[in-house]
């Protein structure tokens, strides 16, 4: 009887450190969507929005939509950010901590 004590709480204990685990990163329907949810909502810099966008969130059931380079992500961001959204210097920035990220 003891013994089964012992694995019930054990096998309880896996139960609950599985629940701790992330379940992977939340999708977007669109890049902009996550960008505003970042940016606006948890009040983010924009730069940082862009990065965790980039490297974190699936866009559209896809990830790392922004490419493997400065000049690919901010040509991607060009077509899927509204104008407004981010200033030049803040995709520019955004993107090469992107890319310097996701080479770590």
């Amino acid at each position: 009887m003891r013994t089964l004590s012992i694995v019930s709480i054990l096998f309880l204990s896996t139960l609950a450190a599985c629940d701790d685990h992330d379940h992977g990163a939340e999708p977007y329907a669109t890049f902009q969507a996550c960008f505003d949810e970042h940016a606006t909502a948890e009040a983010l810099p924009h730069a940082q929005a862009i990065t965790i966008c980039c490297l974190e969130h699936p866009i559209g059931g896809v990830t790392e939509v922004c490419g493997t380079t400065a000049t690919a992500c901010e040509a991607y961001l060009g077509t899927n950010l509204t104008s407004g959204s981010a200033t030049p210097a803040e995709v520019t920035a955004g993107c090469a901590d992107y890319v310097t990220q996701r080479g770590q």
